[in-house]
């Protein structure tokens, strides 16, 4: 093979041209499930999602045809949620004993117990900011209000059974995200 042949092979494949536009469209669904089942936190998810976008606008360049366009933004979506969860667990979890930790403490509660209380408890409160803005109103309304399932119903403006079912979802997400570092330990 003669270097005039490679060279000319080289400019058909960056030739390549990809329509973002067109995959975006395309693929938006099946990315959104593929990096759901890596992220359990919507925003992060959602932040993931563009950023996979603007990484393939970025390197659209790159693309040599060596592999489909969709494998390709399915390799680039990998890489960011990897890269997600080094950064976010490179850095150390520090926590800050509050006063009321400081008086458990004194009545001779096991430090440890204490910083895990409400490490869990911090890890929860970000659970629900990531919770859909419907699932948030169902927990602000029973727990919060501490009214009824029926009552939650009316004042949503939805069935009972809808209650219910996105209560249900909420819990499950809840457990997933608070629990998620020590089923993966």
């Amino acid at each position: 093979m003669d270097s005039n042949t490679v060279q000319t092979d080289m400019k058909v494949i960056g030739a390549i041209k990809l329509d973002l536009g067109g995959l975006a469209r395309s693929s938006e669904r099946k990315l959104r499930c593929f990096i759901n089942k890596r992220v359990f936190n919507q925003a992060d998810v959602d932040d993931l999602m563009q950023m996979t976008y603007l990484e393939a606008w970025r390197n659209q360049h790159k693309f040599a045809g060596a592999s489909r366009p969709e494998t390709w933004l399915f390799g680039i979506a990998s890489n960011l949620v990897s890269n997600h969860f080094k950064s976010l667990y490179s850095r150390p979890q520090c926590a800050v004993l509050e006063e009321s930790g400081i008086e458990s403490l004194e009545h001779g509660h096991d430090p440890s117990h204490v910083s895990e209380h409400q490490r869990l408890l911090s890890r929860a409160v970000e659970a629900i900011d990531g919770l859909s803005v419907d699932m948030r109103a169902v927990i602000d309304l029973l727990v919060d209000s501490d009214i009824s399932y029926q009552d939650a119903a009316v004042q949503l403006g939805v069935p009972i059974g809808t209650v219910r079912s996105r209560l249900a979802r909420a819990r499950g997400q809840l457990k997933m995200s608070v629990f998620a570092e020590e089923a993966g330990a």
